[in-house]
């Protein structure tokens, strides 16, 4: 499937250091180094690795757990604007889209991720979903910059944010970016790993953090949210390798 000209000049253009420093990104060395990896180790397997941990009883676990909150109140408008935050290759964003468009056929889509690769792999699955390049912290910052090439919308109706938070070194730049997108009536579900002790995690997956304490994400998404719900969901990891960690779903609204 070919890109649109003009997505096509965006990815392989864009400098992507003096970029993070447009967005005063302190930790661009990071950055830098995990679209290095995400490109060489991930990009055009991704859907493979994250199957292969979860299991497909697993992964359709998550996207109904998204998809059950997207459509529960308060509810979302007919042409609602929905963010993925992170979207990697686009495993979710797709299967979240594809559900959605069943019950609101006019609802727009838009995936955020700082790797041009990963980008370029969901336009290979779906090329309705807008793309565009940026950062979690800073997710106002990115829009403003990505609409030079893409029209992004600067407010959301629903944002959901899978498996990225431990690739964030600052959590709680990531919530308050979050809100800052999200409109007045909007709201926002992120799901992530559970605390766990596999620091081989760092070298094979390129993560930042071993996970959370769901009540450490809890009190901090209450700095920004007016309504937060965190649970914890068991029983969903690589069996096969033994290396199960728990999954948290945290429920934000405004």
């Amino acid at each position: 499937m070919a890109f649109k000209p003009n997505l096509k000049e965006y990815f392989q253009n864009i400098d992507i250091i003096e970029y993070l420093k447009k967005l005063n990104v302190t930790n661009f060395e990071d950055l830098v180094g995990g679209i290095k990896y995400f490109s060489e180790n991930e990009a055009d397997k991704r859907d493979e690795l994250i199957l292969r941990y979860f299991g497909q009883d697993g992964l359709s676990h998550i996207i109904d757990s998204i998809t059950d909150f997207l459509l529960a109140p308060p509810k979302l408008k007919t042409e609602s604007k929905i963010l993925d935050v992170g979207c990697g290759s686009g495993y979710f964003t797709v299967n979240v889209a594809k559900r959605i468009h069943e019950q609101l056929p006019k609802a727009s889509f838009y995936a955020m991720d700082l790797t041009p690769a990963m980008l370029s792999a969901l336009i290979n699955k779906n090329d309705e979903i807008t793309p565009f390049i940026g950062v979690a912290e800073n997710i106002s910052g990115s829009i403003h910059f990505a609409r030079k090439y893409v029209m992004v919308p600067r407010k959301f109706d629903a944002i959901f944010s899978t498996l990225t938070l431990h690739h964030c070194r600052e959590v709680k730049k990531v919530l308050k970016s979050i809100r800052g997108v999200l409109r007045k009536n909007g709201k926002a579900i992120i799901i992530d790993l559970c605390e766990h002790p596999f620091k081989e995690f760092r070298e094979e997956m390129g993560d930042i953090h071993l996970g959370f304490n769901p009540s450490f994400i809890e009190k901090e998404a209450k700095n920004f949210f007016e309504k937060v719900y965190v649970k914890r969901i068991t029983g969903i990891g690589c069996k096969c390798s033994g290396k199960m960690a728990d999954i948290f779903l945290a429920y934000l609204i405004p």
